[in-house]
């Protein structure tokens, strides 16, 4: 039996017939591994340069003060340059609507996902929800208004 944090705990509901519960593919892996679920297509053509909203038949009820993180799989991006668009891609502790992945071809080929495909993982991690508070005044800092590359190009 893999170990488990005690203090969270993610409801998955499964939306369809065909939608696969989330796994985590290795005792260590920090992601659990998101299946495409395409009803009643058997499979679902990305082209290079497409963008794709692929659904996972799944709902989540996360803990307060937790999100899921959507994230691509290292695999797909490397062999065939697909990737999760807004990565990581953000759900919300309130949401409880479907679980789709925005899915992105760099890649030169079109490539088929097929029912039951692992496209991305998610992982679960702690938000800090801080006070917002208005001020004209900030402290100094060594960096100040630098903005991108002020810290150097290496």
């Amino acid at each position: 039996m893999p170990k488990i944090a005690p203090y969270c705990l993610v409801k998955i509901k499964l939306l369809t017939p065909t939608a696969k519960m989330p796994v985590y593919a290795s005792e260590g892996a920090a992601g659990a591994d998101l299946h495409a679920d395409l009803g009643n297509c058997k499979s679902l053509i990305i082209n290079p340069g497409e963008i794709c909203l692929v659904k996972t038949g799944i709902a989540i009820q996360l803990e307060p003060f937790t999100e899921a993180q959507i994230r691509p799989r290292s695999g797909l991006a490397l062999k065939n340059g697909i990737t999760v668009l807004n990565s990581p891609g953000t759900i919300d502790a309130d949401y409880r609507g479907e679980v789709g992945v925005i899915l992105y071809n760099a890649g030169r080929d079109s490539f088929v996902i097929n029912h039951g495909d692992r496209i991305a993982q998610m992982m679960i991690a702690p938000v800090i929800r801080p006070v917002l508070v208005d001020s004209d005044l900030l402290e100094e800092s060594q960096r100040g208004e630098g903005g991108f590359g002020s810290t150097g190009t290496s």
